[in-house]
């Protein structure tokens, strides 16, 4: 009980005796007047407000009773001594109400050999063989979700020779910024009873197969092509003009095309670790055929890492277009330039009233994400010709 609330109490008490004392001294003089009648009325009235105040304040103490009781359900129970899928089993059994997994939470194993994997970090490792975008840029962890503001560089301070004697000439460089959200993905999967009370059931393996899929395909397709409108700003939709096809080819590339468009970028950035091509299965597919002056294949397939074009990596994206008369179907440039911020962890809570009919529990994953390029000038396309 806060203190608050005690001395309200108190002072409906000391109200409530002198109302009494008010009564008797009035029984004492033969009978109740009408000084006596609006004193009591004065001092009821008061006990009301005080009541009032009492009631309300209770109120706010179950409310913040409730909502410290619904966050704790989000905090893992014992989660140190729990594995992610009995975590996840607990959840659709109702015996929590949900849980955040986070990157640094250690699945446990039995093996000694076998280092064990955070569900956070299966989830991802599916998602990032879905889509790249997740495996090539550079993520920013936050615990919440407020506006991030990175700055960045638009053009660089230049030297110039100066004489003796003279002043040295200011060069500043020039700054600005992207603001990056949190936009909310969420998706459904389905459980049936008979799997949740499995005790041999691999609860993590499915829903982190699942989970990584829908996340992969959509958080992907948003930071790829995202118009940046109540969605994410896509590494296509903000790169910068590379290089712009032929006439009469439907928008297909040469080798002499994707050349100059690693050359479209500065040599600086062209320098950076982190560099590459990206592309979708087709535009891949077309670049593998293109052979040089001699006949040999410009294209390396690597083994244990990315394949190659001209020397640098080249990642297949789904969620980039294919090739046609104006379609961004290739980029080239320092891919580490985009910036992907997630906001918290992986939220995931159950509910069996969404199917009850059906005995099934529906998972429900929540994460928030946003995305966008520091610099335009890092990554750049190709783009058909629209004849």
């Amino acid at each position: 009980m806060s203190e608050f609330i005690k001395s309200q109490q108190e002072l409906r008490g000391n109200l409530t005796h002198q109302i009494q004392e008010a009564l008797d001294a009035a029984e004492e003089r033969g009978g109740l007047d009408s000084e006596t009648l609006e004193k009591v009325n004065r001092i009821e009235d008061e006990i009301r407000k005080a009541d009032e105040l009492i009631s309300v304040a209770q109120r706010n103490e179950e409310r913040k009773a409730e909502t410290a009781e619904a966050a704790r359900g989000f905090v893992p129970e014992a989660a140190e001594s729990r594995s992610a899928n009995d975590i996840l089993k607990a959840i659709g059994l109702g015996e929590m109400r949900g849980h955040e997994f986070g990157r640094e939470e250690r699945t446990l194993v039995t093996s000694t050999d076998t280092v064990p994997k955070s569900f956070f970090d299966q989830v991802f490792q599916v998602a990032r063989l879905v889509g790249p975008m997740l495996d090539t840029s550079e993520t920013i962890n936050t615990t919440s979700g407020e506006d991030l503001t990175i700055p960045t560089l638009t053009a660089y301070s230049t030297g110039t020779i100066t004489a003796e004697g003279s002043a040295i000439s200011e060069s500043e460089p020039t700054f600005s910024s992207i603001t990056l959200g949190a936009y909310k993905y969420s998706f459904l999967i389905p459980v049936s009873s008979e799997l949740l009370t499995d005790a041999g059931f691999n609860m993590e393996g499915l829903l982190a197969e699942q989970a990584g899929n829908a996340i992969g395909f959509a958080v992907n397709n948003a930071l790829t092509v995202g118009t940046g409108t109540v969605e994410p700003t896509g590494v296509v939709t903000a790169s910068g003009s590379g290089i712009t096809g032929g006439t009469g080819v439907t928008g297909a590339f040469t080798a002499d095309n994707l050349i100059d468009l690693i050359y479209s970028l500065d040599g600086a950035a062209r320098r950076l670790p982190g560099v590459g091509f990206m592309a979708n299965t087709s535009s891949v597919g077309a670049m593998r055929k293109l052979k040089d002056d001699n006949g040999q294949y410009l294209y390396q397939v690597g083994v244990g890492q990315p394949d190659q074009f001209a020397g640098f990596p080249i990642f297949e994206n789904p969620a980039m277009a294919s090739v046609d008369n104006d379609a961004k179907s290739v980029l080239f440039g320092h891919l580490p330039s985009y910036k992907v911020r997630m906001a918290g962890g992986l939220q995931v809570a159950s509910s069996t009233d969404y199917a009850f009919n059906q005995d099934l529990t529906y998972y429900r994953f929540l994460m928030r994400v946003d995305g966008n390029l520091t610099h335009a000038g890092h990554i750049k396309h190709f783009i058909g010709n629209a004849s």
